[in-house]
């Protein structure tokens, strides 16, 4: 992102905006570089799509911190949500079956998916069907459920969402 700073300013007059969020209402560009020498910062166009531009009295590291931790966070956002698994087995003392949830809760407040996976092991679908649909309706505060339980061969697995 290109940023138009200081002299590069062309317009004759800017809405100017104070180092603290503070509006100093409509300025001569003379002015206001006056103002941000005087105060040690910069005068940053933040929008040219208004006339007169917008403009900020800013340090010049504290606005290139504020417009890359903007475009990590776009970032982020385009690229969705990770789906994280988390296995369990059907028979699990209920220490372990704690850790697991709060594990889960943790990634699902991170704003990312969980995957519950159970391996089978003999015939025991129905101890871990019950198990997942429990962990589901303990997650139900910070999650909503994709789709149903799904019970194949040789696993169960449900897929949370987060909120």
């Amino acid at each position: 992102m290109m940023m138009i700073m200081n002299e590069k300013i062309k317009a004759e007059e800017v809405q100017l905006t104070g180092i603290d969020g503070e509006d100093l209402g409509i300025v001569a560009t003379k002015k206001a570089l006056q103002m941000a020498k005087e105060l040690r910062v910069d005068l940053v166009c933040t929008s040219l799509l208004s006339s007169p531009p917008l403009c900020q009295l800013v340090g010049r590291s504290d606005y290139k911190q504020q417009v890359e931790k903007e475009s990590s966070k776009n970032r982020k956002a385009e690229k969705g949500a990770k789906v994280k698994e988390i296995r369990l087995s059907a028979f699990i003392e209920d220490h372990d079956y704690d850790t697991k949830k709060r594990q889960a809760e943790r990634i699902l407040s991170s704003g990312d998916c969980v995957h519950l996976l159970v391996r089978l092991e003999k015939k025991e679908s129905k101890e871990a069907k019950a198990l997942v649909e429990q962990l589901v309706r303990d997650l139900a505060h910070c999650s909503k459920q994709d789709k149903g339980i799904q019970v194949s061969g040789k696993q169960v697995m449900a897929v949370l969402l987060p909120n």
